[in-house]
């Protein structure tokens, strides 16, 4: 076994192939950018090497830098993880000629399944079941074009050389395909450096099953069971669960057979994932192979109680595989939810920010426990623009599905989050569908259960306006005991002679602002009223010295509350879920970009493609812009009809959040 490895990633996955490099007495490295030099997978390694600048191109990307790391540190074997350098065949390459083992298949394995049209290809040989579409090298758009009216209808476009999500596209019609193939070049030739690209038959209702697989230097081979990743926002995952519902042993060993085939087609060895895309009725047809750790792979993990990056350790230092086939049971059942920086509500915009909270529930490091966290973040750390957006994964682990669900809701619920946006409460809406609760799953189901996703709101309005006003007056308190020596003209808790206090405050909440009147009476009990709405609130008792844990009957339900403040803005967090109040500064004037005709960029990024000109007119939703930040593409779109005045940028700029792109002149 190794004495020292260097992990060539960043964030939570390096942090989670620390945990068992330390678990097993191995001493690490980890290697970082500026952006990454107080980082938490720095502080968990044993040794830390800077690599370059913030971009994944001058760090992370830089196989050189990473090589020359591990020489001068001693390491005997780099692990990947995975994105950056986990599938760069090149790499792999270049570790094994420099004496240092590479912790993840043969490079000429990477190479085969690199490219998804010639992993196809070989496939077809091995008699693993493929989707009908194009795999070839032909790449004039033309033909492509041809080739997708041929198959028929809908089809998705691919990035050969993608995975993640990224450089993907499904085109409807034959009208929209040209454009949707440019946009799937640009990202796939920004993600992966290869702009080529595959296109197939859209498989209607869709599930998406992975089989996790493994090899070892001696010829032995052997299947972990399988994923289910249907739910998915943007072609990337967003909840994963082991077993997939609804599998039987029987399709279970087939699907096993056909990915162990694909693996000993191209000598495979270390871990890897053979991915499929299913029918309803249970066929099923070969999509990729991942040729490394999955982000899931610890629900793999919490059904079979095997330790993966253990497993990808001792086959690369040579040891056979630990188990054999019949040897690998399966127990209960395991969810994982993917917590995101992101806007649910905007298609998913990417955010960043700082942390300013980050509270998780109590949980285990590793294996079958009843929850997990795998983080490579802690409170007051940043998400920046230069990675993904990924926060953490929260992995869930029950005798039964239901008992997962139970303790996935539960997690969620215990984990507060604030600072930039979220996709905490979206998870716990995804997992209280009645398509996912009942294990109705397919790739579409996001947009199936759009209503009950993003229509309804996280938190009921009256606990939201009863949590905000708790912290304001807890705080307004804290205030008059600090200055209890100053005469009642200093008061700030409206505290009154005679009679009951009021007072009138605007929250905004939920795109709405509130003009909230609070009676405060002679007895304690708290009246709110807004519009028509009156809500009676009798606060209970402070659960903490720190300010920010109440209980509070509210219109006669029993309340636990966490609010957590940072200037006007407020989170309240309840066991039924979440909401980001603001109090409205009546001295504050805003600004409203879109209507003033000022369009911003929302997020750091680089302008990839201006799809307008100076003086055009444009409609309502009519595209205008493309930006490329945190890995994928963003387009820009028309709040309203106009003409466009100005364009102040150009294709290729770097451009910092708020900065301005064009300007719109109403439409008379």
């Amino acid at each position: 076994m190794f004495t020292k490895i260097l992990i060539a990633n960043r964030g939570e996955i390096a942090c989670r192939v620390a945990s068992t490099a330390r678990r097993l007495g191995i001493r690490t490295v980890a290697v970082y950018s500026d952006a990454d030099a107080l980082s938490r997978h720095v502080q968990l390694c044993d040794e830390a090497v800077h690599i370059g600048g913030a971009s994944p191109r001058e760090s992370y990307l830089c196989a050189d830098r990473i090589l020359a790391a591990a020489l001068a540190t001693g390491a005997q074997a780099v692990h990947p993880g995975y994105g950056f350098l986990s599938e760069n065949d090149a790499f792999a390459q270049a570790c094994v000629d420099a004496g240092i083992a590479f912790i993840g298949p043969p490079p000429s394995a990477i190479a085969a399944m690199g490219s998804k049209s010639a992993a196809k290809a070989l496939m077809a040989q091995a008699q693993v079941p493929l989707v009908p579409g194009y795999h070839g090298d032909e790449q004039d758009p033309t033909f492509l074009q041809a080739q997708a009216d041929q198959i028929g209808y809908p089809v998705l476009i691919k990035a050969s050389a993608g995975g993640g999500g990224k450089g993907m596209r499904l085109v409807q019609q034959s009208s929209d395909f040209i454009a949707a193939l440019a946009s799937c070049q640009r990202e796939a030739q920004a993600s992966f450096g290869n702009a080529h690209v595959l296109v197939e038959r859209y498989v209607t209702r869709p599930r998406h099953i992975e089989i996790q697989v493994f090899g070892d230097s001696h010829g032995h081979y052997v299947h972990l069971g399988e994923r289910d990743c249907s739910v998915q926002r943007r072609h990337q995952k967003v909840l994963e669960e082991a077993p997939a519902p609804g599998m039987t042993p029987e399709r279970r060993a087939q699907m096993g057979d056909a990915a162990i085939a694909a693996a000993r087609s191209v000598g495979y060895v270390g871990a890897g994932t053979v991915e499929f895309i299913c029918e309803q009725d249970g066929r099923f047809y070969f999509m990729e192979m991942n040729t490394r750790l999955q982000v899931e792979h610890p629900v793999t993990e919490a059904i079979t109680g095997q330790d993966l990056v253990e497993w990808q350790l001792r086959v690369a230092a040579g040891e056979p595989l630990p188990l054999t086939q019949d040897q690998i049971t399966f127990t209960g059942h395991a969810i994982e939810a993917r917590i995101c920086a992101e806007n649910p509500a905007q298609q998913f915009l990417p955010a960043t920010g700082t942390l300013q909270v980050l509270r998780t529930p109590a949980c285990s490091t590793f294996s079958v426990a009843p929850v997990r966290i795998d983080s490579g973040v802690r409170e007051g750390d940043a998400i920046t623009p230069h990675y993904d957006s990924m926060i953490a994964k929260l992995i869930v682990h029950g005798d039964t599905r239901a008992t997962a669900l139970a303790r996935l809701d539960t997690g969620l619920a215990e984990l507060h989050i604030t600072g930039l946006s979220h996709n905490v409460s979206f998870l716990r809406r995804v997992a209280a569908t009645h398509s996912f609760a009942h294990a109705e799953l397919d790739t579409a189901l996001i947009e199936r259960e759009h209503s009950a996703l993003f229509e309804a709101p996280s938190l009921p309005i009256a606990h939201a306006v009863a949590g905000a006003l708790l912290r304001l007056q807890a705080d307004a308190q804290a205030t008059v005991q600090h200055h209890a020596h100053r005469d009642p003209w200093s008061r700030t808790d409206h505290w009154r002679l005679h009679g009951d206090a009021r007072q009138l405050i605007k929250l905004h909440i939920d795109g709405q602002t509130l003009a909230v009147t609070l009676d405060i009476q002679r007895n304690g009990t708290w009246q709110l009223s807004w519009d028509a709405v009156n809500v009676t609130v009798q606060p209970l008792c402070r659960t903490d010295t720190g300010g920010e844990q109440f209980e509070a009957d509210v219109h006669g339900q029993r309340l636990r509350l966490s609010v957590y403040r940072h200037g006007n803005d407020l989170d309240v967090f309840t066991p039924q879920g979440h909401a980001r109040v603001q109090r409205v500064d009546p001295l504050h004037q805003s600004d409203d970009s879109a209507a003033s005709g000022r369009l911003t960029a929302l997020m750091p990024g680089k302008v990839v493609a201006m799809l307008v000109t100076e003086g055009q007119q444009v409609k309502q939703g009519d595209a205008l812009a493309v930006t490329e930040a945190m890995k994928m593409e963003h387009t820009l779109t028309a709040p309203h009809d106009g003409t466009v005045s100005a364009i102040l940028c150009a294709v290729g700029d770097q451009l910092a959040e708020g900065v301005e792109l064009l300007r719109l002149e109403v439409a008379a």
